[in-house]
């Protein structure tokens, strides 16, 4: 990996985290639309917008040629569960006042990959890597303590997308051709859920405004650019530099969540809080030390 594509994927890494933070902005405007009609939506826009940008960019033969080999279809199909799986508890989690908790989550997120990568592509292990992941591991027991259960929200986030971001970086495909085939099989699913519910009269379009219906129709556009910025991300840097950028957008997010949307906290919530952060400085430490030792061997 060459200096200049090591620093693209940086960029790129950190244009998806700007616009994750400032989500939750769009997702609370949607309310009271429930999150499991917001979710139809999202896949189903999502392989909409996916398929037009992978048309744009390939022909139809690259994008279809996909299907010929089954274990690159299987491992599409898998992440996309994993995907579908995590914008669905986020949704959730941003409709029910808890974007301070998913924060929580998102913080966790990179020491969690940070051990995949180290596990799963023998990622180089340092003393900043293991401090920041017991640091983090102190943090979680905290508050399990104080709460007296694990923060669900917060563990099922940051796992979901480490699992996501290790698929992504074992896959050789286009980021864009990827997405078609993450988002197909579901939004078939989703297509038949939409028609039906509709139908009923129970869906988006009958009982919401139709500004907020037509906010629907964006919200794949508004997934689409950040994951394609990440997937070209993790096919240019290692998934520890994609852990070091991935507390930018929880940051904005509690903040968002503490001084916009005026969510309860608690003095341990912060404590935790306090020491995941200390662990992502020491981990923040290690990483630019890394990328200062390739950027003197001229890689």
């Amino acid at each position: 990996m060459n200096k200049n594509e090591y620093r693209k994927g940086a960029l790129y890494v950190l244009l998806c985290q700007l616009m994750w933070g400032f989500l939750p902005i769009y997702w609370q405007s949607l309310e009271p639309i429930e999150s499991w009609k917001i979710v139809l939506y999202r896949i189903l826009t999502m392989f909409i917008y996916s398929y037009i940008a992978a048309r744009y960019a390939y022909s139809k033969e690259e994008i279809w040629a996909l299907l010929a080999d089954k274990k690159q279809v299987l491992r599409s199909f898998a992440a996309g569960l994993i995907l579908t799986f995590n914008w669905s508890l986020y949704i959730w989690a941003m409709n029910s006042e808890r974007v301070i908790q998913a924060s929580i989550g998102y913080f966790i997120e990179p020491i969690v990959i940070c051990a995949f990568g180290i596990v799963l592509f023998k990622e180089k292990l340092t003393k900043y890597n293991i401090t920041a992941m017991c640091l983090a591991l102190v943090a979680i027991v905290i508050i399990l303590v104080h709460f007296g259960q694990l923060p669900g929200v917060a563990l099922g986030l940051a796992i979901s997308w480490a699992l996501y971001s290790a698929i992504k970086k074992a896959s050789d495909q286009p980021p864009l051709i990827a997405l078609v085939y993450e988002t197909m099989p579901y939004a078939v699913l989703a297509t038949f859920a939409i028609i039906y519910i509709e139908a009923k009269g129970i869906g988006a379009i009958s009982v919401h405004a139709p500004r907020q219906y037509a906010m629907l129709w964006i919200s794949g556009l508004m997934t689409l650019i950040p994951v394609a910025l990440f997937g070209y991300a993790a096919k240019k840097t290692s998934l520890q530099v994609i852990g070091l950028a991935q507390y930018v957008s929880p940051t904005i997010s509690l903040l968002l969540g503490i001084y916009m949307f005026k969510e309860p906290t608690d003095k341990v919530q912060m404590m935790a809080l306090g020491i995941i952060w200390i662990g992502l400085i020491f981990f923040t430490y290690g990483e630019f030390s890394n990328m200062k030792e390739l950027s003197d061997k001229g890689e």
